[in-house]
């Protein structure tokens, strides 16, 4: 059984999770920011891990990447639509907040297709194109696991913000309907912000998913 830990991280508090398994690898999901937290957490529980993997790419989910694969020589994941967005401010997000520094990450080392398994070490995963957030949101499905990461496609009692470049309302109920709420039923949804929730939970209660 793989087992999960999360740090919420950064000024919007982003979840990033660390999946491992009984060897001790683990995948690293949307390492924000606060890199120090993250070498912590990996070396107070001996983890190695072998990858970074994105949901998308807006800064708050970007900003450690670059120390976390430089100081363990692993390769980054990210769907090919946001091939671009690591190192151009004006698509991360981060050009639209003058408080920010702006964020310019070097580029992803493999480019996910819409629809695709991976198998990363012992790790089997669903990748799932989701957009409508960005259009490269994707969320990762660990179905013999019960779980799925989400990224700010669903949040519980909500959805992802779709006022950003290139979101869109439409694409993100459409990923939803299609792509997460056809999970098991209980399957465990780990969103990029809040509280995890299940596709039963947000079908009965989710007031933006009314009509679904």
């Amino acid at each position: 059984m793989l087992k999960i830990d999360q740090l919420e991280l950064g000024p919007v508090q982003t979840n990033c999770y660390i999946i491992s398994d009984d060897r001790k690898e683990c995948l690293i999901f949307d390492p924000g920011e606060e890199s120090a937290r993250i070498h912590a957490l990996l070396k107070k529980k001996n983890l190695k891990p072998i990858a970074i993997l994105l949901t998308h790419a807006h800064f708050d989910h970007i900003g450690a990447v670059d120390d976390i694969r430089e100081r363990y020589s692993i390769p980054v994941y990210l769907h090919h639509l946001e091939k671009e967005w690591l190192s151009r401010p004006n698509l991360n997000g981060s050009g639209k907040y003058p408080a920010l520094p702006d964020y310019r990450i070097k580029d992803a080392d493999i480019l996910l297709t819409d629809e695709e398994n991976l198998q990363i070490g012992s790790f089997e995963i669903a990748i799932l194109h989701t957009p409508g957030h960005s259009p490269g949101s994707v969320s990762f499905s660990f179905g013999n696991e019960g779980f799925a990461i989400v990224g700010d496609t669903l949040f519980r009692g909500s959805i992802g913000r779709t006022d950003l470049i290139d979101g869109s309302e439409k694409k993100l109920l459409e990923s939803i309907h299609d792509s997460l709420l056809t999970l098991p039923e209980h399957m465990i949804l780990y969103p990029g912000h809040g509280l995890e929730t299940t596709p039963e939970q947000e079908m009965n209660s989710n007031p933006f998913l009314t009509g679904f």
